[in-house]
């Protein structure tokens, strides 16, 4: 079941694939996050780069999941 979510195509690439892209933006969104607070670029909350980092692990175990269970 799960490998054929992962191989579901969508525009000709697999699924498993944007839910890579989307787990990389936001890791690098939350590190920019902490960069610019850092150095005063801007006023976002602390509370929405946990919130960020929380929700980039989630979407990473399913990427994880959906990446391992295509090859099981």
């Amino acid at each position: 079941m799960f490998q054929e979510i992962s191989y579901y195509l969508i525009g000709g690439i697999p699924f498993v694939v944007y839910l890579g892209v989307v787990v990389f933006l936001l890791f690098f969104i939350t590190g920019m996050i902490a960069i610019l607070r850092k150095k005063g670029k801007t006023k976002i909350s602390v509370k929405w780069h946990f919130r960020l980092a929380y929700f980039s692990i989630i979407l990473g175990g399913i990427h994880l999941i959906l990446g391992i269970s295509s090859y099981i």
